[in-house]
């Protein structure tokens, strides 16, 4: 299938990273030009070089703390002179680290309500007037699966990424007429470097073998295994395609059938 998305250019946030870094090669497959985007420098430089050895086309911007809200304006605009507007975004943030919802100190909150949740909002806004202008957008935003299913120890997580529903859906409504769409997509447990640390850290507070840990996790998934970035980064792709023009203020699992909620 083409997906119509040749030419157009993607910012892929937090794309040095697993799930980042697989939906920036999709795109970049189905012939979008990248703008790689992540906080540390050389994960952006190593993910533009693995789009370029396969032909494709990708640049990284110098690296961006999201947290950092006075950047969004001098990032956009760089982009925006380099490359042209931004005809597809994609919201990917890191997680914050496992804790418990209780007893968290309000500037810990704050800090990662900045980076997860006011970053998204920001850069959403910065690139939305162009896509209108132009009659033509895609907006993606990655969560997790804690936002349907609160997930044990990630108190954080579970609280900031749920807002983002809330957000994207009542985006989706505001600018679907304009040619624009706003989903959630959310991983359930994906093969990355970040669900090995959570296993890790979830067999060291319990005292357990990471293995035992691991095979619990399979058990739960109907699939009977983890998922591949790659499948991950081919949803992101096709919600950014104009395929899906018709899809909007959806909440799109890619979980193998972890989420045993309708």
């Amino acid at each position: 299938m083409d997906l119509g998305i040749n030419g157009k250019v993607a910012l892929v946030l937090g794309a040095g990273g697993g799930l980042g870094g697989a939906i920036a090669r999709e795109l970049a497959g189905e012939g979008a030009g990248v703008v790689v985007a992540d906080i540390d420098g050389d994960a952006a430089g190593a993910t533009v070089a693995a789009i370029e050895a396969t032909g494709g086309s990708a640049r990284a911007v110098e690296a961006w703390d999201l947290g950092d809200l006075s950047l969004v304006e001098s990032r956009i605009s760089d982009i925006e002179q380099r490359e042209g507007g931004v005809d597809i975004l994609v919201n990917n943030t890191g997680g914050p680290p496992p804790s418990p919802v209780s007893g968290q100190p309000a500037e810990v909150w704050q800090q990662h309500f900045g980076s997860m949740v006011l970053s998204v909002v920001a850069i959403t806004d910065r690139v939305l007037p162009g896509m209108i202008d132009r009659g033509w957008g895609r907006i993606v935003t990655s969560t997790s699966s804690g936002v349907i299913s609160p997930i044990p120890n990630l108190g954080l997580s579970n609280a900031l990424r749920t807002s983002l529903l809330g957000w994207s859906k009542t985006l989706a409504g505001e600018v679907a007429r304009y040619g624009v769409t706003s989903n959630i997509v959310l991983p359930g447990r994906i093969s990355t470097g970040r669900i090995q640390f959570l296993d890790e850290a979830k067999a060291r507070r319990e005292d357990r073998p990471v293995a035992e840990v691991t095979a619990e996790s399979l058990a739960a998934i109907p699939a009977g295994r983890y998922g591949e970035p790659r499948e991950y980064g081919q949803t992101v792709a096709f919600l950014a395609s104009a395929a899906a023009g018709y899809i909007t203020g959806s909440v799109v699992r890619v979980d193998g059938g972890y989420i045993s909620s309708i």
